[in-house]
């Protein structure tokens, strides 16, 4: 009789039939609808700003694996491509080169390599990368090119949350503000202005259908967030709806699809536990609502995921399964 060794690496314990390489495929063929979607309504900028940003993200991290950290290279298995479709989903389709560049760097340099690499970051790379141009580059980033703009320098607008914001700031009744802006079904098909990746909420939702099909994802996040955003939204509406816009308004408008979809559901900085999960989407959503409503940038996604990103550890140990053996006791 033989006997055989069990290795056992740290938990959590997941076992999945896709490996790491196939996962970020299925990202990445989850994302072409939306990718064509900006493609067809930005034509060359889309192109050019989505291209730029994958070339740069996997050319940083190759160099920093290979010349800084002395090891073999990481970029065959799709994350750094992920990280640049992602940080150009988050960004105007006519950013200037050496903008996207630097959104770039800090995406990979600091959001993911500065903390060992693909599993051990603990906030959204794409992300870090687009508040930190954001904060740096107010001007260019809030600069949308009108819906159907194929040129590089395409006359821009504001957004649909920028009409609301701002028109709401100086005393404009929603009723006339709502008559400012597309039908609720040209922006569900994405002809409104906004970063290239967030524009068509059907886009997206088949990006969602096809990872929940894979299984590369589960339901929890994106409902749970998206749900939290009609309840919050549509109390306030409620109360007040010459002055709050109505949930609908709320989901479709902005980066909440991008967000629950893409952003909110990355492996490495969300939950682990399907209740975890849960509490990590209701978190994004009240922040984003909270944000949206009462701060003072007309959008709330990219922040609440990340100050949510930050409170992942703490949620992993609430919501963790008892250990095998382990009576949970009541409290």
């Amino acid at each position: 009789m033989s006997t055989g060794l069990l290795t056992v690496s740290p938990s959590p314990h997941i076992h999945s039939e896709l490996t790491v390489p196939q996962i970020m495929r299925g990202v990445i063929i989850a994302m072409v609808p939306a990718l064509a979607f900006s493609i067809y309504n930005f034509g060359l900028g889309a192109l050019y700003v989505t291209g730029l940003a994958v070339i740069f993200c996997v050319g940083i991290e190759y160099a920093i694996v290979k010349y800084l950290l002395k090891k073999p290279a990481s970029i065959h298995d799709g994350s750094a491509i992920i990280t640049g479709l992602l940080l150009a989903f988050n960004v105007p389709s006519n950013l200037p080169w050496y903008i996207i560049l630097i959104g770039s760097a800090v995406a990979i340099g600091i959001g993911k390599m500065s903390f060992g690499g693909l599993g051990n970051n603990p906030f959204n790379p794409a992300l870090v990368g687009r508040v930190f141009l954001l904060l740096s580059f107010p001007v260019p980033m809030t600069h949308w090119p009108q819906a159907g703009s194929w040129s590089l320098d395409a006359v821009t607008g504001a957004t649909p949350l920028g009409i609301l914001k701002d028109g709401m700031r100086a005393g404009e009744s929603m009723d006339s503000l709502l008559n400012q802006m597309p039908s609720y079904v040209d922006i569900f098909f994405g002809f409104q202005g906004g970063s290239l990746g967030e524009m068509s909420a059907f886009a997206l939702l088949l990006g969602l259908i096809y990872m929940l099909y894979r299984k590369i994802i589960t339901w929890h996040i994106p409902v749970s967030m998206l749900l939290t955003v009609v309840i919050m939204t549509g109390i306030f509406w409620l109360i007040d709806p010459a002055k709050f816009a109505n949930p609908l308004f709320h989901v479709l408008t902005g980066g909440v699809m991008l967000g629950a979809v893409f952003m909110a559901t990355d492996y490495v900085t969300s939950p682990f536990t399907h209740r975890g999960m849960l509490i990590f989407g209701v978190g994004i959503g009240v922040l984003t609502v909270l944000i949206r409503l009462f701060g003072n940038y007309p959008e709330g996604v990219s922040f609440a995921i990340l100050i949510m990103n930050a409170f992942v550890p703490m949620i992993n140990r609430y919501a963790k399964e008892p250990r095998y053996g382990e009576v949970k006791q009541k409290r």
